[in-house]
């Protein structure tokens, strides 16, 4: 097996050491000194060529290499776009590892692509009639994951790749700011983390008490290809104001709507700031919060709905029952389970999702691409390797 770039942090070394233990021939190409450092096993390959070289070089790594099968994380980076091209025209398996398409405790591991690139349809009763075939979900339990660990690994896999450019001539991060911008960002954002908390308590405080009608509109990360490749916005400024705008002509005049930040925004844009503009700008200064901290879960359990680009977030509320307005291109949005009907009509008729479509979606999503487990603990990786390796083999998901 192939492994090209994976998540900053230890998560393709422990999968290569579980692959190795299991009998497999493992390969890992390495794009920078964050790869290099958190890969620290044999059969590290450093690509130090350009961007244009690439595809070429693929070409013969998975001759030369007699490569059964390549594994990435996200299949939009610059790197793994031409890599995935190449592979389809030679016939051989890619798999994505991604954040969970339904969290916590899954995440996703699809075979061809990832969110725009998924071969999954958008059919309701297609989902209906595969998950009555299929039997229960095995007992799964609970992983712990740690926000502080996450941070650290990024910071660590962002310094090593920074000391080491001299190394990697050619390397161009596919994140839109220079590693010191973003640690900048990190430092200023958590030097506030105490403030921003306090505020973020009190404006749920206000919203529970007052039992105030609210939509929420969780954002997204700049970076994200979720944004850059899966959607009409070139970023999530067009996006904050085409729904502040909507909100501000057709939301009912007791509706507010909460915009909600994402949890590992780096702090380099003031999105707090960008949302309160929109909202004078379109009048509804006096109906637009801001929630820059806290659990997406509990805000979205007591919305009246969620607008998303093509968040994750949008399977909270479809596991809550909430109704949920998709405006990019998202797995989940299918009829009986999205609202079809456009934004301005969702703000006054927010459709709630079908019930019974949503738990046949979620087993199909478990059966095709989901696997237990998370990237932030180590008890969450050991899961996530021993059902990686066992999907990897065409097996079935192991018993806790």
């Amino acid at each position: 097996m192939l492994l090209l770039q994976g998540l900053m942090g230890p998560l393709f070394r422990r999968l290569g050491q579980g692959l190795i233990a299991a009998g497999h021939r493992v390969h890992k190409v390495n794009f920078n000194g964050g790869d290099q450092l958190f890969w620290r096993l044999p059969n590290g390959i450093d690509y130090r060529g350009t961007l244009a070289e690439w595809p070429e070089v693929f070409r013969g790594l998975l001759h030369d290499l007699t490569v059964t099968d390549v594994v990435m994380f996200g299949d939009c980076r610059d790197h793994h776009l031409p890599a995935t091209r190449i592979c389809r025209e030679l016939g051989v398996p890619v798999h994505v590892f991604d954040e969970g398409y339904i969290r916590p405790d899954w995440v996703t591991l699809e075979l061809g692509g990832v969110n725009g690139h998924s071969s999954l349809p958008r059919d309701p009763q297609w989902y209906r009639d595969t998950a009555a075939a299929l039997p229960p979900v095995p007992p799964h339990r609970q992983v712990p994951a740690s926000f502080r660990r996450r941070a650290t690994e990024g910071l660590v896999y962002n310094v090593a790749d920074v000391l080491t450019r001299w190394r990697y001539p050619h390397w161009n991060n596919h994140r839109p700011w220079h590693p010191v911008v973003e640690g900048v960002g990190w430092y200023r954002k958590l030097r506030g983390r105490k403030d921003r908390e306090k505020r973020s308590a009190a404006l749920l405080a206000r919203l529970q008490q007052a039992d105030e009608p609210y939509f929420v509109f969780p954002l997204q990360l700049e970076s994200d290809a979720q944004i850059r490749l899966h959607s009409p916005f070139a970023g999530m400024a067009p996006a904050i104001r085409l729904v502040i705008e909507s909100f501000a002509a057709h939301a009912p005049a007791d509706m507010r709507l909460v915009v909600k930040e994402h949890p590992l925004d780096n702090g380099v844009r003031n999105w707090e700031q960008e949302t309160a503009d929109m909202a004078t700008l379109f009048g509804v200064a006096d109906r637009v919060d801001y929630l820059p901290w806290g659990d997406i879960v509990p805000i979205t359990q007591r919305a009246r709905g969620m607008v998303t680009v093509n968040s994750t977030s949008g399977t909270f509320g479809l596991a809550s029952g909430v109704p949920v307005a998709v405006l990019g291109h998202a797995v989940y949005d299918v009829p009986d389970l999205t609202f079809q009907g456009g934004l301005d009509a969702f703000w006054q008729n927010p459709v709630p999702p079908d019930a019974d479509t949503f738990a046949a979606y979620r087993r199909v999503l478990i059966e095709r691409c989901l696997i237990p487990g998370g990237f932030f603990s180590d008890e969450a990786l050991d899961k996530v390797v021993r059902h990686a390796v066992a999907r990897l083999e065409g097996r079935p998901l192991l018993p806790e």
